[in-house]
């Protein structure tokens, strides 16, 4: 299934429907009176957030959402039937936004979270209700209030513990693929992941007492992706619900600290929380390294994050478990703290 994280609607609720006039009219009831029944409400439209979606990819295909008008009123003062809510069920971690893609409306970020964002029509009144001393046959009857009408945004950032950030190639798929059971696309090229993709990693065994967490890997972010540049800031926001963050530096790659810089920079450039994070960083492909390379690379990358650098191989899986575990650790950390 293809991967959508933004989406353009159209909604609109209900209209109320109209009022009716009617009047009594029975053998050996000479003055019935009338008995006009009101309109039935129209419908709201709200959002709900579901646990069994992931992507927008069904607004591509249904851009407009038209909710049921409520029903006239009828005779015997027999009020029209409302319709039904529409509720339109988004993944959880959708954002909806105003037309103008700035404005929040609401945050779907957990199951079950719903929002009401259009108000259906009130059904009109029947002529039973102008009824009066003075005016004891009305002929008047209003009509239901109009429908109302909202375009919006949607924009989904993923729920994950765990995210992997890293500039282009720098084997953030193929530690995905070597701690879940997720299969991104690999290959030896840049910008070979063009979207999200998701991993359970398991740790403790099987059973009951295993402990599981969700890792996202995000697609390569280039020198001015907070600006939109590359594949832009789309996919810095996927890690804004990240509780950790996993960077991957390329240990073949000449310059390592430069490499960190550009991501680090980056992530504190877009804001929304996203510098003040935890981050693990690990230097990645060791299996393609002499034993002082690392070393040294490990102590320059060190002195320029402030904190220990871990060696591992996607590839190989030496030192992934070490990586795991710090993940483990730091998303529990979160957890309590939170």
């Amino acid at each position: 299934m293809k991967f959508l994280d933004e989406a353009k609607i159209y909604l609109r609720s209900g209209k109320g429907g109209p009022g009716c006039i009617s009047f009594r009219r029975e053998k050996f009831i000479e003055f019935g009176g009338p008995d006009g029944g009101d309109g039935g409400k129209g419908a709201d439209v709200w959002f709900e957030a579901v646990g069994n979606l992931n992507t927008l990819i069904d607004f591509r295909y249904q851009q407009h959402f038209f909710a049921k008008n409520g029903m006239p009123g009828e005779g015997a003062n027999r009020t029209g039937a409302s319709a039904p809510d529409m509720v339109i069920k988004v993944p959880a971690g959708t954002e909806i936004l105003a037309e103008d893609g700035e404005t929040r409306i609401a945050d779907l970020a957990h199951v079950g979270d719903r929002v009401k964002v259009l108000e259906g029509g009130i059904g009109g009144r029947g002529n039973t209700r102008f009824k009066s001393s003075t005016n004891q046959a009305p002929r008047r009857a209003d009509k239901g209030m109009p429908a109302q009408e909202l375009t919006v945004r949607l924009r989904l950032k993923l729920i994950a513990d765990a995210g992997l950030i890293g500039l282009p190639n720098a084997g953030k798929s193929t530690f995905l693929s070597a701690v879940s059971k997720a299969r991104p696309k690999i290959a030896d090229y840049p910008f070979t992941t063009l979207a999200p993709q998701l991993g359970v990693v398991r740790i403790g065994g099987e059973g009951r007492d295993a402990q599981e967490f969700v890792l996202a890997d995000l697609p390569g972010l280039i020198e001015g992706a907070h600006e939109g540049v590359g594949l832009g800031d789309r996919f810095l926001a996927h890690a804004e619900r990240c509780r950790v963050l996993l960077h991957l530096i390329d240990g073949t790659q000449a310059q390592v600290v430069k490499a960190y810089r550009t991501i680090r920079h980056e992530v504190e450039a877009y804001g929304h929380g996203l510098g003040e994070k935890p981050e693990i960083v690990a230097l990645n492909k060791c299996d393609a390294l002499l034993p002082e390379e690392i070393a040294r690379k490990r102590r320059a990358l060190a002195k320029a994050c402030g904190q220990p650098v871990l060696a591992i191989s996607g590839a190989t899986g030496k030192g992934v478990q070490d990586a795991v575990n710090a993940l483990w650790h730091a998303i529990e950390d979160r957890r309590e703290a939170a």
